[in-house]
């Protein structure tokens, strides 16, 4: 399972990479993996605020629809377009051009109780199938 370092997780299996002041947030390859092929991907419009825990997105795979949960607050500035056409995206490059949305940071102090890497790995380590 890939788990890079650098970005932040949390235990809905999301990950965010803040850029100046800007998260971009996409599903674990953890997540994917559990998911399966990932058919069709439901973001929110630019412009949508949304708040950190709260669902803002929908990931449909072969096996299940799942609820994407928010790692901060904040508004929507992108939204990654190639997942309409292209939903298998997010399998095959989770970190990288499967990513979900962009979103400014309302609040950073909302960042200090994501895991980083390697506490996301010790989180997933006995949950793989």
């Amino acid at each position: 399972m890939q788990c890079p370092d650098g970005l932040l997780y949390t235990t809905e299996h999301e990950w965010i990479r803040i850029d100046d002041g800007l998260g971009t947030v996409g599903i674990t390859d953890f997540a994917q993996h559990e998911l399966g092929d990932v058919v069709f991907v439901e973001l929110p419009a630019v412009g949508t605020a949304v708040t950190k825990g709260q669902a803002f997105a929908v990931v449909e795979s072969v096996k299940a629809v799942s609820d994407i949960y928010a790692p901060m607050s904040g508004e929507v500035t992108e939204v990654n377009d190639q997942l309409g056409p292209k939903p298998e995206l997010v399998n095959q490059d989770p970190y990288g051009t499967g990513w979900l949305v962009r979103v400014q940071v309302e609040d950073p102090a909302e960042l200090t109780n994501l895991m980083d890497a390697s506490a996301y790995r010790e989180y997933t380590r006995d949950k793989e199938s």
